[in-house]
């Protein structure tokens, strides 16, 4: 399941709610990403978020669909916010489950470095010597080239 919403989510929720009758999962693994108040050495007051709508989900849509051809998943969630954020708020969550702890962890991970590379999101970080648009690193290039090079 897709979700790219402006308002906050609550992981717990969310988890509770994916594993709701679902005897069939033996392993969940969650990652929940958060504004930090210092990137490169800057202080950060606030990130921006922009994304294109239905453009965005697709990609997410597209992204999610291949995880679960990797890996035999039985359940998997991202939510992605979009707009103003302040330092200590949610940007990202995303669950897999499966019945095998691997294939949860492997596709959590999965999914984290695809959608920092692939993800149609635009960051604008403020700091006290202005605003200015994120570049991509080349770690996470790095970190998303291993899956293509090496699927399961």
């Amino acid at each position: 399941m897709i979700r790219v919403q402006q308002q906050p989510f609550d992981a717990g929720q969310e988890l509770t709610a994916l594993k709701a009758g679902r005897t069939n999962i033996g392993g969940t693994v969650m990652f929940l990403g958060t504004v930090r108040d210092v990137s490169d050495g800057s202080d950060i007051r606030a990130m921006t978020l922009e994304h294109y709508p239905g453009m965005t989900e697709r990609a997410l849509q597209e992204i999610e669909a291949e995880a679960q051809r990797r890996w035999p998943l039985d359940a998997s969630l991202i939510i992605h916010r979009y707009g103003r954020l302040e330092p200590g708020e949610d940007i990202v969550l995303v669950i897999t489950a499966s019945a095998h702890r691997d294939a949860a962890f492997d596709a959590c991970h999965f999914l984290i470095d695809w959608l920092k590379t692939k993800a149609p999101f635009w960051k604008l970080e403020e700091s006290p010597r202005g605003a200015n648009w994120v570049a991509a690193k080349e770690s996470d290039d790095d970190a998303a080239a291993r899956w293509e090079a090496s699927p399961p």
